[in-house]
């Protein structure tokens, strides 16, 4: 490459010749807005979704490989090895491994859907909301099926933490009394409300035979939800006081 040479000009028609004048070196600024602040890099994805995205993201290829690994290499045998057994404590493991594993990938495609859909909405309240509701959830609906699921059988999938951030987008707006969010809440409901309606009949059905579907895990990790929104909503409230009180 080749470098810039500095232009000569004339000084002064008196002596000699020109005088060459020394080239400044001015080093470069970053642009600024019209407030005086460095002008924002524009992206494809607003700063606050980044995260979102890269987390579910990085999520459902997650389990997208777990259950590739499980199609193509059955005798690894994944489910029955890490899934969810009740009352066992060699099934204890499956509380946190269990909604990482499924069936098949009509059950694995059936709750990337909503997972990615409530995740979105789910981290809207930032990093820490989400890490918080998340591991609630997932703990609560793991134990409520090792403590009340059927014997001797093995429960795997992730539809537990469905429902659990469902019941979470639901009932926040309840707890918080913020208008945003109750309306939020109330359009999912009336889109995927039956989920909800669907715990108790086919716990019915589980009662007359066996259904193949863990209402369990339904039903705990709803509550696990609930639980969650009433624990940020009040930890929520805490922080507004403080900030009231420290403004006075």
């Amino acid at each position: 490459m080749s470098a810039p040479t500095p232009s000569s000009s004339s000084f002064g028609s008196s002596g000699s010749g020109d005088y060459n004048l020394p080239a400044l070196n001015v080093p470069s600024v970053p642009a600024t807005s019209s407030g005086g602040k460095p002008a924002k890099k524009r992206t494809l994805l607003p700063e606050k979704m980044r995260p979102a995205m890269f987390t579910l993201g990085g999520f459902a290829l997650l389990l997208v490989i777990i259950q590739a690994v499980n199609s193509l290499a059955p005798s690894l045998d994944l489910n029955e090895k890490f899934g969810l057994i009740s009352r066992r404590v060699s099934g204890l493991d499956g509380i946190i491994l269990a909604p990482l594993l499924h069936g098949s990938w009509g059950h694995l495609l059936a709750n990337l859907v909503p997972l990615l859909i409530f995740g979105l909405l789910l981290f809207v309240g930032g990093v820490r909301q989400f890490v918080v509701v998340t591991v609630l959830v997932w703990l609560v609906s793991g134990i409520g099926v090792w403590v009340f699921g059927p014997s001797n059988t093995v429960t795997i999938g992730a539809s537990g933490i469905v429902f659990g951030w469902l019941a979470y987008l639901v009932a926040r707006g309840i707890f918080t009394r913020n208008i945003g969010q109750i309306l939020i809440g109330a359009v999912l409901l009336f889109i995927w409300g039956s989920l909800f309606l669907g715990i108790f009949t086919t716990a019915i059905k589980d009662v007359v035979g066996s259904t193949g579907i863990s209402w369990q895990a339904h039903l705990f990790g709803a509550l696990g939800g609930v639980l969650a929104a009433f624990l940020v909503a009040r930890a929520d409230g805490g922080r507004q006081q403080v900030r009231t009180r420290a403004s006075e």
